[in-house]
């Protein structure tokens, strides 16, 4: 029987699969893509209109969950894809459902940058 990594170490493991992960999803798709760099041109509209810092906690939150939700479809049809890789009527519910998910936060993340930055835009 081999011998178990240590707690340490199966962290260290851990957080280097979530760095692949992550290098692998703005490396390979275009809709990771597409948010990162909305979410690079929000954040220099950030400092340029000099935003406040709940303003700046509630942007990052949501550029972070925007990638997230990303990275979870793209993980979720990849799935779907491997398990059942002919067209079948359940796995594009599947993938459906997920694209819904990321759609209906991207909506609340495009109210809450006109909610920061219209005001800004105006005044």
């Amino acid at each position: 029987m081999a011998k178990k990594d240590s707690f340490f170490i199966n962290r260290v493991k851990s957080v280097r699969y979530a760095f692949k992960g992550a290098f692998l999803l703005l490396t390979t798709e275009a809709s990771i893509k597409v948010q990162f760099g909305l979410g690079v041109l929000v954040t220099l509209a950030g400092f340029y209109f000099n935003i406040s810092p709940t303003e700046w906690i509630i942007q990052t939150l949501v550029i972070a969950t925007i990638m997230a939700l990303e990275g979870i479809n793209t993980a979720i049809e990849a799935i779907a894809d491997f398990i059942h890789p002919e067209h079948h009527p359940k796995i594009g519910l599947i993938k459906d459902l997920a694209a819904g998910a990321v759609f209906i936060f991207s909506i609340a993340a495009v109210i809450t940058g006109c909610i920061i930055y219209i005001p800004k835009v105006l005044g």
